[in-house]
């Protein structure tokens, strides 16, 4: 099975740099719901290489100007699900960048699910 992430035409991202790429979740939990991906197919946070982590945190701090500027959020969920036990849908490394707004959010999940507690 081919990877969604491989694939994606670059004419959808609205950040990049060397290691990564951003571009806008097709479900999104609130308006401005971003993913960084990474440009190498390695399956989760765990097998970043340290140039990858350093170059992650940057493009982290460009998106979220991004979305300051276009939704002005008051915080935000970083989210990364490591493994199918975790959640993970898609073994290709990326980040959920969720903004904030406040009162009227929903959950850090769209769907409610139930505790395996």
């Amino acid at each position: 099975m081919a990877c969604e992430f491989c694939n994606l035409d670059c004419s959808v991202y609205l950040a990049e740099n060397e290691h990564f790429f951003a571009i806008w979740d097709k479900y999104p939990v609130s308006k401005g719901h971003t993913l960084i991906i990474s440009k190498r197919h390695t399956p989760d946070y765990f097998n970043l290489n340290a140039e990858e982590a350093i170059s992650l945190h940057d493009i982290t701090l460009k998106v979220k100007k991004v979305l300051e500027e276009k939704f002005e959020p008051r915080g935000y969920n970083l989210a990364m699900n490591c493994g199918s036990v975790a959640g993970q849908s898609i073994p290709h490394f990326h980040l959920h960048i969720i903004p904030r707004f406040g009162k009227g959010d929903k959950g850090l999940f769209p769907r409610r699910r139930e505790s395996v507690f």
